[in-house]
Parts: structure tokens; C-alpha cells; sequence
């Protein structure tokens, strides 16, 4: 009776981590970097240069709307100096003059009101037809994508005679409705909602949401809507401070008795004297709202910030 001879088993290689390799990775196995070689690892803090330059472009942004404060806080004669940096104590007096030559409360309101509108409508339509550019497949769409994008080409400015005249046969010259209609919606907030919402919604969610029996309403509301909304920040935001901003036609198109709050602050530059200080408080005093709104705004700005990061 003979017996088989078994097969000689494979040698299994095992990789024996020497304790001089287990010091050059971290818990994670990264490789890490060693001290005074110059080359950034994956899990290393930014460097000296790095927050040096981070703080050079904080203090140069900084620096102007500083330095408006320290001379409307101060005199006219405050100008003269080269680098003003500190504040004097007459921002409050130069405030209440502010308020005595401008009807300042009220193109507060105006303002607040015109922008809020604005933004909710550009941000409420450009989601729709964002969306609806992105995700929907009708005939022409994208030749009509085409010609939104093609009107973003047109200078404002060569508009503003024609619609003028439109809103005087309207009978809306001088009510702040001829500043809201021209921009509820514009073509630059609804391409960047089509290139944000293309990436961001999987077709296959959209299918899925279509077997369980969604309509077109609901898969936006319970699918599109909750993934756009870090976008839908950012354009909020964007179209506010754009709304608030502006000059040009709110100058024309609204008396001086109905004014925004823009116009209304070139009203303290009209005279033959200008007052810096007095102009530079109402404009500190205009920034301020644009702060406030930054700081309840800027979770979801970065939020959005850093979701269409890590897409791209």
C-alpha cells in the first residue's frame, strides 16, 4: 500500500512591519513626514507662509472699511492724515447728522424691502428653471440654455433707456415695483443653478423617486430641493448684496423723496462742501446690515463653499 506524498505547501510571504517603518506611519498607515524634509504630507498643518499670507489678504480687505470708520468717527480735518488707525469719538454726532439731512429710515426700508424680494424671487425661479434645465429632457432646451446664457453678454447699460421708457408707460416711475420687476429673475442665477444641480442629483435618484409614484412637484421639493440648497445660499447671498448695492437705476427711476439707501447717501456729497465724515457714516451705517447678514449667512455659504469642492 503506497502512500501519497503531499504537496509541498506555498511559502506565504509576511510582511513583518520593522519597528524603524512603524515610526514612519501614522495610526492610520499614512506615511509621515519627516521633520525638516520640506514636502507636505497629507495630515500636515499649514506652514508659517501660509497663515502670514492669510493674514495680509484679512488686514488688506479689512483695512478700507477701518479706516471709513476711524474718519466717520472723526472730522473732516481726519482725512488729511496718510493711514488713520485710531477711531475718534464722533461717530454718534456724525450719525445724527446722518440722519437729519437724508430720509435715511425710510431708504433703509426701501432697501431691506427691495432685496429681500429680489433675492427670494431669483433664487425661487432660478432653482425652478435651474432644475428644470438639468434634469428635465424637453425639445429646444439646449438652444434655449444657449440664449439664457447669451443675454448675460449684454451690457446693463444699454437696457436702461428702453425700460425706462416701459416703466413710464406703466405709470411706475418713482415706486420702488420698477426696481423689483426687471430683477426677479436673472440669467446668471439660473445657469449657475443648471451647473450646480447637473453635477449634484444622480439621474437614478430621480428615476427611483418616479417608480414610487412622485410627481414632478414632488421629486423637486423631496429630491432636488434639499441638494440645492447649499447653492441656493450662495446665490442668495450674492444676490442681495448685488441688490443693495446698486445705484444706477434706482438713481434713475425713483425720486429723491422715495429713495434706496444707496441713492439716498449720494445725497450727502451734493452740495459745493463735502463733509468726508458725515459721508463715510452713512456709509459705515449702510455696510452694517450687509455684515449682519454675512455672519447668519456664512455657515451655509461656506457649507456650499466646501460641497462644491469636494464635487469638483
Amino acid at each position: 500500500m503506497t502512500t501519497a506524498t503531499p504537496e509541498p505547501v506555498p511559502a506565504v510571504e509576511v510582511d513583518v512591519v520593522s519597528p524603524d517603518r512603524r515610526e514612519k506611519v501614522d495610526k492610520y498607515g499614512r506615511p509621515r513626514r519627516a521633520r525638516g524634509s520640506g514636502q507636505a504630507g497629507l495630515g500636515s498643518r499649514p506652514g508659517f507662509l501660509t497663515y502670514g499670507l492669510l493674514a495680509a489678504f484679512v488686514i488688506g480687505g479689512a483695512y478700507p472699511l477701518w479706516w471709513s470708520f476711524v474718519v466717520a468717527s472723526g472730522t473732516n480735518a481726519t482725512r488729511g492724515e496718510t493711514l488713520p488707525l485710531i477711531p475718534g469719538g464722533n461717530f454718534l454726532a456724525n450719525a445724527v447728522q446722518v440722519l437729519d439731512a437724508i430720509p435715511f429710515w425710510l431708504a433703509l426700508w426701501n432697501s431691506i424691502l427691495i432685496s429681500s424680494i429680489i433675492t427670494i424671487s431669483v433664487v425661487t425661479f432660478s432653482t425652478l428653471a435651474g432644475y428644470a434645465f438639468a434634469k428635465l429632457r424637453f425639445r429646444g432646451r439646449d438652444g434655449l440654455m444657449i440664449f439664457v446664457i447669451a443675454t448675460m453678454a449684454i451690457p446693463t447699460q444699454l437696457g436702461i433707456i428702453p425700460l425706462f421708457m416701459v416703466m413710464r408707460e406703466l405709470g411706475w416711475t418713482g415706486e420702488i415695483g420698477a426696481v423689483i420687476v426687471p430683477t426677479l429673475v436673472t440669467a446668471f442665477g439660473v445657469f449657475f443653478m443648471r451647473q450646480y444641480l447637473v453635477d449634484v442629483i444622480p439621474d437614478e435618484l430621480i428615476e427611483a423617486a418616479r417608480v414610487d409614484g412622485a410627481n414632478q412637484i414632488r421629486t423637486f421639493f423631496h429630491v432636488a430641493l434639499p441638494a440645492a440648497r447649499p447653492a441656493m445660499a450662495i446665490l442668495g447671498l450674492f444676490t442681495f448684496m448685488m441688490a443693495w448695492t446698486d445705484y444706477l437705476w434706482p438713481l434713475i427711476v425713483l425720486s429723491p423723496t422715495n429713495p434706496t439707501l444707496q441713492t439716498a447717501l449720494s445725497q450727502l456729497q451734493s452740495g459745493y462742501y463735502i463733509d468726508y465724515s458725515i459721508v463715510l457714516a452713512g456709509a459705515v451705517m449702510a455696510t452694517i446690515p450687509l455684515l449682519i447678514l454675512f455672519v447668519v449667512a456664512g455657515k451655509q455659504l461656506i457649507s456650499g463653499i466646501m460641497a462644491g469642492a469636494v464635487k469638483g
